[in-house]
């Protein structure tokens, strides 16, 4: 049995891809409506980051994961990592500028 793979745990591995991929396909759009927000806040000269904002997503994500049964402090970190990152391409769009749109 040490190359066979157990047929569940193939089922399980089929999962965690097909959510790693949904996991993608999500922030991949969550950074397609930043990187616009991240225009109009250069067209409208708003800062990149918005601290109250960013204050409330944590704690309602820390609720939202507390009742899916997913450890607060873990969704914490995520969000901030993300956010961290939405910021990085807020100042990038502000420093270069952003064309009017139609």
């Amino acid at each position: 049995m040490s190359g066979d793979i157990p047929a569940e745990l193939k089922k399980f591995r089929a999962s965690i891809d097909n959510l790693d991929a949904a996991l993608i396909h999500i922030l991949a759009e969550r950074f397609r409506i930043t990187k616009e927000v991240g225009e109009l806040k250069a067209r409208t000269a708003l800062p990149p980051a918005d601290p109250n904002r960013e204050r409330l997503q944590v704690e309602r994500l820390r609720r939202l994961a507390a009742e899916a049964d997913l450890d607060p402090d873990f969704a914490e970190k995520l969000l901030n990592f993300i956010i961290r990152e939405v910021i990085r391409h807020h100042e990038q769009i502000a420093e270069n500028g952003v064309t009017q749109k139609d």
